[in-house]
């Protein structure tokens, strides 16, 4: 009995993990560039069940019949990396990555009297004060030769992410290309950082001026599977009920006989 509360209890502890997840989702729903992330679940706590005076010879030892798991746990929570859709937007400065899930902007984050280097699909970017590109939390987009800075809002990017203003190639954009994306870790700002585990690799997809790239989230799956927690949970919190019941009953009815 006192392991069923267990199972129940931290079954609503993993569903409210869950439940987290696809919150966040929801929330970037209409994030550019944005990412979801997917709950991947693990059975947790195996127990072998034996059964005892079963045997051939009707001994007291007892006979394996199997492992009873008693409840799941959260073994990592994926993000998908598979290109959202492309808006066009019409903007010269909202620029987006196509067809190549693996490769990203490098932004330039100010930390510590230096910069460091982090990455996002959100092209959302604009012009700050002084002319640099920069993203909608002002961090600058990088370039080969640093950060891309222009004079106005007249300016082409080809597809191969070159920078043109005045019939000259004032930088080209630094995209840097992971083939293994999954290794990547969320920072925060819509960006992510790199991991001892990333490894580089080609570019192979294209540069889109006047587009931006919308979330993969789909906003449907999102709202199933937000009920399907709602649901679990519900039904764990109606066992533990149940139990405390029983043992309400065994405690004060049964020990009185």
């Amino acid at each position: 009995m006192i392991r069923g509360l267990y199972t129940s209890g931290y079954s609503m502890l993993t569903l409210n993990r869950k439940m987290d997840v696809v919150s966040n989702n929801m929330a970037n729903v209409n994030t550019n560039g944005f990412k979801k992330d997917t709950v991947v679940f693990e059975e947790f706590s195996d127990v072998l069940v034996r059964r005892f005076f079963d045997g051939s010879d009707n001994s007291p030892r007892p006979v394996r019949i199997g492992n009873m798991t008693l409840y799941n746990d959260i073994a990592e929570v994926h993000t998908d990396f598979t290109q959202g859709t492309l808006e066009n937007t019409g903007i010269s400065s909202d620029v987006a990555i196509d067809g190549d899930d693996g490769a990203f902007f490098c932004i330039a984050v100010p930390q510590n009297n230096q910069f460091l280097e982090y990455y996002t699909r959100d092209g959302a970017f604009k012009l700050d004060s002084v002319g640099r590109l920069v993203t909608r939390d002002g961090h600058a987009v990088m370039g080969q030769n640093g950060q891309i800075i222009l004079n106005g809002s007249d300016f082409t990017i080809t597809y191969r992410g070159e920078v043109i203003q005045n019939g000259e190639t004032v930088d080209t954009l630094r995209i840097r290309k992971f083939e293994n994306p999954e290794s990547l870790r969320k920072y925060g700002f819509n960006l992510l950082t790199a991991t001892a585990e990333s490894q580089d690799g080609v570019f192979e997809g294209t540069i889109q001026q006047g587009f931006v790239e919308r979330s993969n989230v789909d906003s449907v799956k999102e709202m199933v599977d937000m009920i399907t927690v709602l649901r679990a949970y519900e039904s764990n919190q109606k066992l533990i009920q149940y139990q405390d019941s029983t043992l309400e009953k065994a405690v004060n009815e049964i020990g009185r006989t």
